[in-house]
């Protein structure tokens, strides 16, 4: 029998390690396919908001990760192994020939771009899978359905807030640097009526609970209340434009909204307000209704929050207490129940359920400015925050949130829906993105086809009472946008 040489028995030696390594590998395969009946099992038994059919798509979809990346080691070993091998008979031609630099030239040369191959051949590999993963992750999973309705053009500067009637009839209302508030017919896109009242910018915009007035704040430092009445044209049928919701897209170039838009300057215009509330020293910045429509609060850049009677425009308490100007107030929509929020990255409770007591309790979730603090239909509070976190609280207990939304883009003024529990989230980036109360992203506004924000988004608003029309966001790209919103039904199962 021939003699094995000292060098080709240490190699051998080195292959037999490497294919126990992999058989090892293979056996390892093998157990973890009869693995997942047992783990599934396992983890049916434990507690989970998830339901049964999305539990069972992740772990599929787990299962089929751990095989790719595990069919890449295995490929990667092989190999490994022939280039093992290119090296020693390299080596054993270079001897053969003259030995030497010139040998050892050749073989760094070939070795190079072996190694190369190998690079390519693994970037290759790891793309086909990896788009093979996420194509399976894509056709698991429901997708929601954006349709544009319609686009409400008239301001001449960007529009930070905007509302919709809580009683009939159901109009939208805007809020607008150009120091008007606008009225707009939903279905028509049509604007209803002008108030050019503030000497200001109006940076909020919030209707009575069941009378024809609207309530506006502004940067002259005062807060108004008007009465408004509009008559709705008939409606007319929307454009049939519907759009992924993931569309990626960007047409960052659109050409500006018209700021004259159709019929503006033809609208009524109110400019006297029937009441004037004016204790700020600064900005007012927000203002809301508590329940009833007997008192207003407002937030202004002063550090504090008045709350008024509206019969009387009397101050009834000033709210002191953040550190840096206020960005935003909320109140509950069935309690007297008020939350604030700041610069100094805290938002605080105030409670008026009992007259004598205004107990407050302050929340330190963010890290940066707190945009916006809402309630929401139940007994959670959900703030958002220029440190790109948006946090769902509940009331019961305030000590940690319980979820967070954490995305790429600093959050400006949230709204939750109280029929659908989800959060439509306005970003700086000009996205606006939809999470359920759980923190699970379920769909994005489409920004394709000419379609969405061109600037930054500044607030959102769900509609409750038309189904065609469901969700408006506003910019300042001087427009506002109405869209239907479709999220199935397995998307939303908590």
């Amino acid at each position: 029998m021939p003699v094995e040489s000292g060098n080709s028995a240490a190699a051998r030696q080195a292959k037999q390690k490497r294919k126990s390594h992999s058989l090892s590998i293979r056996r390892t395969n093998s157990t973890e396919q009869d693995r997942p009946s047992g783990h599934r099992d396992m983890l049916e038994g434990q507690d989970s908001k998830l339901p049964l059919s999305l539990r069972s798509n992740l772990l599929d979809l787990f299962g089929q990760i751990e095989r790719e990346f595990e069919n890449l080691y295995i490929e990667n070993i092989e190999l490994r192994r022939e280039i093992d091998s290119l090296n020693e008979r390299l080596t054993g031609e270079g001897q053969a020939v003259d030995g030497g630099d010139l040998t050892k030239g050749a073989l760094k040369t070939k070795a190079s771009h072996s190694t190369s191959q190998l690079s390519q051949k693994l970037k290759t590999t790891y793309k086909a899978s990896t788009s093979k993963i996420v194509s399976s992750f894509k056709a698991t999973t429901s997708r929601a359905v954006c349709q544009l309705v319609k686009e409400y053009v008239g301001h001449r500067d960007g529009i930070w807030d905007l509302a919709v009637t809580r009683s009939h009839p159901v109009v939208l209302g805007t809020a607008s640097a150009d120091h008007c508030a606008m009225l707009w017919s939903i279905e028509t896109g049509k604007c209803l009526l002008k108030y050019a009242g503030h000497a200001g910018s109006v940076n909020s915009i919030k209707f009575h609970p069941t009378e024809q007035m609207a309530l506006t704040a502004s940067g002259d430092q005062t807060a108004h209340i008007w009465r408004y009445m509009v008559q709705l044209p008939l409606p007319q049928p929307p454009a049939d434009i519907s759009v992924s919701c993931d569309d990626d897209v960007d047409f960052s170039d659109k050409d500006e909204a018209d700021p004259e838009g159709d019929g503006v300057n033809e609208c009524p215009t109110v400019r006297v307000a029937t009441t004037t509330l004016k204790s700020h020293q600064g900005v007012v910045i927000a203002a809301d209704w508590l329940v009833g429509g007997r008192q207003v609060v407002t937030a202004s850049w002063d550090r504090a929050a008045n709350l008024y009677e509206v019969e009387t425009s009397e101050l009834v308490h000033t709210l002191t207490g953040h550190d840096q100007e206020l960005t935003h107030c909320c109140t509950h929509p069935t309690q007297r129940l008020v939350v604030t929020s700041s610069r100094d990255t805290t938002f605080r409770l105030w409670d008026f359920r009992d007259p004598s007591i205004h107990s407050v309790n302050v929340f330190q979730g963010h890290t940066d400015t707190v945009t916006s603090a809402v309630f929401t239909a139940g007994d959670n509070v959900v703030s958002g925050s220029d440190d790109r976190t948006v946090k769902v609280w509940d009331l019961k207990n305030m000590r940690s949130p319980i979820a967070t939304i954490r995305t790429d883009s600093a959050v400006n003024r949230i709204s939750v829906s109280a029929t659908q529990r989800i959060i439509a989230l306005p970003h700086d980036n000009r996205q606006v993105r939809l999470f359920d109360m759980t923190g699970v992203r379920l769909a994005r506004l489409p920004r394709s086809n000419r379609q969405g924000h061109r600037r930054m988004v500044c607030c959102s608003v769900w509609n409750e009472e038309n189904q065609a029309c469901n969700l408006f966001t506003c910019g300042f790209d001087r427009q506002a946008i109405g869209w239907n919103i479709n999220i199935p039904a397995l998307l939303q199962e908590k």
